[in-house]
């Protein structure tokens, strides 16, 4: 019997997963264990399904991608952003964080066929993150399975960007939508369109990686260090990455009519990352923010 099963609503028309066996997935988010199944020595645990340095099942890897033990979906994996236990993207190398948007791109390609491939990010406890050591899920979901997410169209998007101060890489915009649902949402998007996520260039990696990790120094700067936030990657065409802080929580109004109150104007968000976006010493301004909690980690 499949740990999950997909349920189509006959009114509404909406998708849900039940999937009762996540329940039991492993929870060490909320406390000190040294049984994390994605740190250095567990690599024989489980299925390795693809690795970036090293040789399969030894120590000395970068990268490493494995099954999800606790699926919702039929293709369900876990990208591993690195061997260190607490650096994410704000804090990784530049070329570390390129080899995960490399691998990305890698795992995407494998299963495009398969379905629509939703490559998605989740960080802190209000993020929905459950292992804290930082890593990316990718599930592949069926083709009959319609998921609601917002598209990226010029004529849609035009409105937006017209009226949200932007920052432009060689490569890609950056904005935060007018009609941003959630507090501080920053979307990048490609200047040229019409693509999947599985058509970016090495070039656009390497444009794309340093903007990411840029992007969530600046709201750490705002929201406190490993502050909670998501991010997914669009599965189609006219692909672009939004990130989502997570320290508003969803009332009432929200959950039952599906509108969103955004208490943060867009335009403010932009301008303060426009601010810090150049900043040579923004490492330094979050440490000496958060230096308590640097502290307490190391």
């Amino acid at each position: 019997m499949a740990d999950f099963k997909f349920l189509k609503d006959p009114v509404s028309k909406k998708w849900v997963i039940s999937a009762p066996r996540r329940a039991k997935r492993p929870d060490i988010a909320n406390g000190p264990s040294s049984l994390c199944p994605f740190c250095i020595g567990r690599e024989k645990d489980e299925p390795e399904l693809y690795r970036v340095g090293g040789k399969a099942g030894d120590s000395n890897w970068q990268i490493r991608v494995a099954p999800n033990r606790f699926p919702f979906a039929p293709i369900h994996e876990i990208i591993i952003h690195s061997p260190d236990h607490h650096k994410n993207f704000d804090e990784l190398p530049e070329d570390q964080v390129e080899l995960i948007f490399q691998t990305y791109r890698q795992r995407y390609n494998t299963h495009k066929t398969a379905g629509q491939v939703y490559v998605f990010h989740n960080r802190g406890e209000g993020g929905g993150e459950s292992l804290p050591h930082p890593h990316t899920q990718l599930t592949v979901i069926p083709n009959e399975v319609k998921i609601d997410i917002p598209l990226l169209k010029p004529d849609s998007f035009s409105l937006q960007r017209e009226e949200t101060e932007k920052i432009e890489t060689p490569y890609f915009s950056i904005s935060s939508p007018i009609a941003s649902q959630w507090p501080d949402e920053v979307w990048i998007y490609p200047k040229s369109g019409g693509r999947i996520f599985g058509d970016i260039s090495d070039e656009e990696i390497s444009d794309l990686s340093p903007s990411v990790s840029r992007l969530i120094q600046i709201l750490d700067l705002r929201h406190g260090h490993e502050f909670s936030f998501n991010f997914y990657i669009y599965p189609g065409i006219d692909w672009y990455l939004r990130i989502i802080p997570r320290e508003k929580s969803l009332g009432g109004f929200e959950i039952g009519t599906g509108i969103f109150v955004n208490t943060q104007d867009p335009r403010e968000t932009m301008s303060f990352i426009k601010e810090h976006f150049e900043s040579p010493d923004i490492i330094e301004k979050i440490k000496k923010e958060h230096q308590a909690e640097y502290e307490r980690r190391v």
